[in-house]
């Protein structure tokens, strides 16, 4: 038996997250077309007959720290790497390689641990990733180089024959039945997020969070969760209610309807907006 730590590690939006919900089979890492959307390390465990993998999930590079958060998010992408076997390094053919994906590069390539490229996007045509042939090269100095379609779910048996290769002999971390280890709680929060993200796309920054106050299962077998989004100004609080409270009505609606698909109950969302110009701060210093 195999077992062990593989960290998936990339700039921000190549498809990390949506590769290990698809290494997993199910959904354990929220997916949005907006950048910085993961903000700490998630672990998506695949279970199989050669051993066990523990996929660990983190925020994209960023060569400079911008400002609080994101001096954050490389600390946690550094912290993830600590004590893994093996690296999984998600690069972005139709995206130039610039400054940040060299620092990205330079990260992975001062870890001792094998390291796997893996160049998403595969499903697309040849003149849709004009960078396909500089990743190629990049990747002469990886223990291996795998086209993969993190979107298709296409290709990932090679990934995972690759890393059952190099991963040490070890029993199982966790039971054969768990997926992930992220709390209940943390994990509508990031499906709200999710849904927040979606709805307001470009209006509203980064910098939002969502907090769960209350999850009870009722007599009648309803779910009643109470969530905060927090934001930083009171102008981004009014984008995010909406004209008639039109949007957070949105972003309540299809949270609902994902919650009660995944917790097969129905499911009574009360969802309120907040002003809090100090959760960025103690979510770097927690």
């Amino acid at each position: 038996m195999k077992s062990g730590f593989v960290a998936l590690i990339g700039r921000s939006n190549v498809g990390k997250s949506t590769l290990l919900n698809a290494l997993v089979g199910s959904k354990v890492a929220i997916i949005t077309p907006k950048p910085q959307t993961t903000r700490q390390a998630i672990r998506g465990i695949v279970h199989d007959p050669r051993g066990q993998i523990v996929f660990v999930d983190t925020p994209g590079v960023f060569e400079k720290s911008r400002d609080a958060l994101t001096e954050s998010l490389n600390r946690e992408v550094k912290n993830a790497m600590d004590g893994i076997d093996a690296i999984v390094y998600v690069v972005d053919p139709t995206r130039a390689v610039g400054p940040e994906e060299h620092h990205t590069y330079a990260m992975v390539q001062a870890s001792p641990t094998p390291k796997i490229m893996a160049i998403n996007k595969s499903d697309l045509s040849d003149r849709k990733k004009p960078f396909q042939f500089e990743f190629e090269r990049m990747g002469e100095k990886m223990d291996a180089v795998i086209n993969i379609s993190a979107l298709r779910g296409s290709n990932l048996s090679p990934l995972l024959d690759k890393l059952f290769e190099v991963l040490p002999e070890g029993e199982p971390f966790y039971p054969e039945f768990q997926l992930t280890d992220m709390e209940n709680k943390k994990w509508v929060e990031e499906l709200i997020r999710e849904k927040v993200f979606i709805q307001m796309q470009q209006e509203v920054p980064y910098t939002i969070t969502v907090t769960l106050d209350e999850m009870d299962k009722r007599p009648d077998g309803t779910i009643y969760i109470k969530a905060r989004i927090l934001t930083t100004e009171k102008r981004y609080k009014k984008m995010l209610i909406g004209t008639g409270a039109s949007k957070i009505k949105e972003m309540g609606y299809t949270a609902r309807k994902e919650l009660e698909t995944v917790l097969q109950a129905k499911v009574f969302l009360d969802l309120e907006v907040e002003v809090d110009a100090n959760w960025v701060g103690r979510e770097t210093h927690r």
